[in-house]
């Protein structure tokens, strides 16, 4: 006897609000069981006690997970002065201390620092890789190690409230990579004060934003019923920040295929990356040169697939 299937194929897009003292991936594998899905993955990690966005994908949307992740991300979040933490973090273990406290004055000539191109040095405690090792698991054992700074680019960062001399809440926007528990701990250094984060909420991503994010629970609810899909938002949703293009039935069975051929795209630019529908769906992803779309990555998705799951898309 042949193998059994494990899993539907269902294409798409799931926003969950991430509640707290859960990590990422496990939000993702509850979300994948809830669809009774084949493939699924997440546009970004969130700390297990942070909330907000968490976009997952599933099936052939995973593969607009990069376009998802190289956008920029919004943050909501409260800093505690006077500690340092070795996880930049209120989990942590207090490290240093010091009695100077922050004006709001202080606060506001030094937020200009962190702003446009900077370069930032990821926690103790982070997903990067050291050796082939996550960062996190390394500093669990007590082994010293050093992150080299990456560069970020940060669009935004401003006090939203001076709550006290000892805390403070913030907004964030930046882009990829960019850490909040390290914007927070090198806000305290400047100012001779520490810091470490006690709240983050990451409230949009990408397209993505609040107002379209479903409680875990919610989906938990209706796990394996036909009215799960009612949460599934259309793969393309990952692509806005790409141009469109479309082509012509001819074009889209090469395109499906994974060979080159004419499109229409009247703004796109020689060498640029964008996508191509045919009568509104996904193809492929891949490159324009002159006219032509050169396909990079194939969407297995079909007109009838996407009739057959209609009133998945009326939100």
């Amino acid at each position: 006897m042949g193998k059994s299937k494990v899993g539907k194929n269902i294409n798409g897009w799931i926003i969950v609000d991430k509640p707290t003292g859960i990590t990422s991936t496990a939000v993702v594998n509850k979300v994948k069981w809830a669809f009774d899905a084949k493939k699924a993955g997440h546009a970004g990690t969130l700390d297990p006690n942070a909330t907000g966005i968490l976009a997952i994908g599933l099936g052939e949307a995973t593969k607009t997970i990069p376009y998802v992740t190289n956008q920029s991300k919004c943050y909501s979040f409260e800093v505690k002065w006077g500690e340092a933490t070795n996880s930049d973090d209120s989990d942590g273990e207090i490290m240093e201390r010091s009695n100077v406290r922050p004006s709001e004055q202080d606060i506001l000539s030094t937020l200009p620092l962190f702003q446009g191109r900077i370069e930032q040095k990821p926690p103790l405690f982070s997903a990067v890789k050291i050796n082939g090792k996550r960062a996190y698991e390394l500093a669990r054992k007590g082994e010293d190690f050093d992150i080299a700074p990456r560069t970020l680019f940060v669009s935004s960062l401003k006090l939203e409230k001076y709550i006290s001399q000892n805390n403070a809440h913030f907004t964030l926007e930046c882009g990829k990579g960019g850490y909040v528990r390290a914007i927070a701990r090198d806000l305290g250094l400047k100012m001779g004060c520490y810091g470490h984060v006690t709240s983050l909420r990451r409230i949009s991503s990408g397209s993505f934003d609040l107002s379209m994010a479903a409680e875990l629970d919610d989906i938990l609810k209706l796990s394996k019923s036909p009215a799960v899909n009612n949460f599934l938002y259309p793969l393309e949703l990952g692509l806005k920040s790409m141009k469109q293009g479309t082509c012509t039935s001819s074009a889209a069975e090469k395109i499906k295929n994974g060979n080159s051929s004419p499109i229409f795209c009247e703004d796109a630019k020689c060498g640029e990356e964008i996508w191509v529908s045919y009568r509104e769906t996904p193809l492929a992803i891949g490159k324009y040169e002159a006219g032509i779309f050169i396909p990079k990555k194939v969407l297995n998705l079909t007109k009838s697939e996407l009739n057959d799951n209609q009133g998945i898309f009326e939100r």
